[in-house]
C-alpha cells in the first residue's frame, strides 16, 4: 500500500494431480487460453417471414369448393315451379309504380330504349352485317350502329327490327316467367348486358348497362318465388314501353325515324312501316292477354 506500482506477473496455474503409484505430485502445466466461440447468424431482412411461416398460411387457407359455386349456378339458372296467381304480385307494384311516379316512368322508357337497339343489334347479326356499337342519350333517344351493305333484305330487316323488340321481348319474358324458366331468362339477360355492356359507345350507355346487368345479376342471385313476378313486371312494362315509342314516332315528322329510313331503303311509305309495327306489337299484346286469362282461370 506503498502507492508504488508493480508490473503483473505472469503465474502458472499448478494442478495437483495424482500419481499412479498413489502419491502425488505436482504437474506444471502451461496455462492455457480459451479462445472465445463467435456464431454467425444470417441477416434476415424485417419483412422476411420463416418458411414454415408461409407453410402454415397455405394450409390454413379455405380451398375455393368449385363444384359446390357451380352447383349454386346451375340451381338459380335450372326451371322452376310455374308461377302463381299471389306469386305475381311484385308484377302489379312494379306496373303501377312505373305508370304513375315520372321517375320510374322515365326507368322504364330507357330500358325501352337499350332493348330497342339491342332489337337492331340482334337482327343485324342474324343477317350478317357487323355490330360495332350502340348508344343511349339522355333524351331517351339512342342508336346502333352495324356495318354491312347499303341496301337489301338484311339492311331492311335491321332497320325493321327495333320498335317491335321491346314488345316481342317483353311477351317472351312475360310467358317464360309464368312458365318457371325465371332463372334461364335472368341467365341470358346477363350473357346479353355483358355483350353490350362492351358494346356501349359512350359513358351514360355504359352507367345505364351496369345498373341494369347489376339488378339482373341481384335478382338472379337472391332467387325466391317473387322473382317470377318481378320478371313478368317487367315484361308488361316493355309491352307498354313499345306502345309509347311506337306513339311517339308515329306523331313524329323527323325523316330519319326509322319508318322514314324504310321508306327510302324499299320506296314502301312509312306508314306502311308503322302498320307492321302495331301488328307486332298488338300479336305481342294479345299473347300476354291469353297468358294472362289462362293464369286467373
Amino acid at each position: 500500500m506503498d502507492g508504488g506500482s508493480h508490473a503483473p506477473v505472469a503465474s502458472q496455474v499448478r494442478p495437483r494431480v495424482r500419481a499412479v503409484d498413489g502419491g502425488s505430485q505436482d504437474a506444471v502445466r502451461p496455462a492455457c487460453h480459451t479462445a472465445p466461440v463467435i456464431t454467425l447468424t444470417p441477416l434476415t431482412p424485417p419483412n422476411a417471414m420463416p418458411t414454415h411461416a408461409f407453410t402454415a398460411i397455405a394450409v390454413s387457407a379455405p380451398a375455393l369448393d368449385w363444384t359446390d359455386l357451380w352447383s349454386q349456378v346451375t340451381q338459380r339458372a335450372a326451371p322452376a315451379e310455374p308461377a302463381t296467381l299471389t306469386s305475381l304480385w311484385p308484377a302489379l307494384a312494379i306496373v303501377l309504380l312505373t305508370l304513375l311516379w315520372p321517375r320510374a316512368h322515365r326507368w322504364g322508357r330507357t330500358l325501352v330504349t337499350v332493348v330497342h337497339e339491342a332489337g337492331h343489334a340482334a337482327v343485324g347479326l342474324l343477317v350478317g352485317r357487323r355490330f360495332l356499337g350502340f348508344v343511349v342519350s339522355k333524351d331517351l333517344s339512342g342508336h346502333a350502329v352495324t356495318s354491312g351493305k347499303p341496301r337489301g333484305l338484311g339492311r331492311t330487316l335491321t332497320t325493321w327490327a327495333g320498335y317491335p323488340a321491346p314488345a316481342l321481348l317483353g311477351a317472351v319474358v312475360v310467358a317464360a316467367a309464368l312458365r318457371g324458366w325465371s332463372g334461364v331468362v335472368l341467365s341470358l339477360g346477363l350473357v346479353t348486358l355483358l355483350v353490350l355492356l362492351v358494346m356501349s359507345r359512350s359513358l351514360h350507355t355504359v352507367s345505364v348497362v351496369l345498373a341494369v346487368g347489376s339488378l339482373t345479376a341481384a335478382l338472379w342471385w337472391l332467387g325466391g318465388t317473387w322473382r317470377a313476378g318481378v320478371l313478368v313486371g317487367v315484361g308488361l312494362v316493355l309491352l307498354v314501353g313499345a306502345w309509347g315509342s311506337l306513339g311517339d314516332v308515329a306523331r313524329s315528322a323527323d325523316p330519319h325515324q326509322d319508318n322514314g329510313t324504310l321508306a327510302r331503303l324499299t320506296h314502301l311509305p312509312g306508314w306502311f312501316w308503322l302498320g307492321t309495327w302495331f301488328l307486332a306489337d298488338g300479336a305481342a299484346t294479345a299473347w300476354v292477354v291469353w297468358l294472362t286469362r289462362g293464369l286467373v282461370a
